[in-house]
């Protein structure tokens, strides 16, 4: 008798549906947990304590919320930044520095951001440590995004030799990809990944 051959990994954009729906099945009380574990883990890691700029998301669609790391970061006398979408360069971002109660509006995406600021925004290469909403992840560190590349675009400068800012993915256990992730050409690595029950260096891709 035959073995089985291996069932292929369907294709990327079915796999990107199948996971933003898994994550949007969790509970609000398993997203607050899950919150609040991240922030755990995120608060012993290395690249989390020497950082002082740190950039952090709003998150939607079932996204691992940042939110109580933020706060976090805050009582810890971190700058805080936010992702805005640059006024001049398409699909590329700029950070915003971000207090309690900064006003936040929406996007052409429906994210909400900081209202521009030019004195207050920084350029990505001087940030310590970027905190990446992921789609789906693998146990090598390679990841799913949204699919509009926005955060590769904006550090694909880290594709050369500059270590910074750190790059770290966040995500739900759910949104594992078990049978491994085929990385593009133009994927940015990560540096680590955080989960609401662990977090993973990669030191490998450094």
């Amino acid at each position: 008798m035959k073995p089985s051959s291996p069932v292929p990994p369907p294709p990327l954009n079915t796999l990107r549906q199948q996971l933003r729906r898994a994550r949007r099945q969790l509970s609000a009380s398993q997203q607050r947990h899950a919150a609040f574990g991240l922030a755990r883990h995120l608060r012993h890691a290395l690249l989390w304590q020497g950082a002082r700029r740190i950039a952090f998301y709003h998150a939607v669609d079932g996204e691992i919320d940042p939110g109580p790391a933020l706060r976090l970061a805050w009582q810890l006398g971190k700058a805080c930044y936010l992702p805005v979408l640059h006024p001049i360069k398409e699909n590329q971002m700029v950070f915003v520095r971000v207090w309690p109660g900064s006003r936040l509006v929406y996007n052409r995406w429906g994210i909400a951001e900081p209202k521009p600021a030019l004195k207050h925004s920084i350029s990505p290469g001087t940030l310590d440590l970027v905190l990446m909403p992921l789609v789906g992840f693998d146990e090598a560190g390679h990841r799913i995004g949204m699919g509009k590349g926005f955060y590769d675009r904006t550090f694909a400068f880290r594709r050369s030799q500059h270590r910074r800012p750190a790059l770290v993915g966040l995500a739900h256990e759910c949104q594992k990809v078990a049978g491994g992730i085929t990385p593009s050409a133009w994927d940015v690595a990560l540096d680590a990944l955080a989960t609401p029950r662990r977090y993973k260096a990669l030191a490998s891709h450094r």
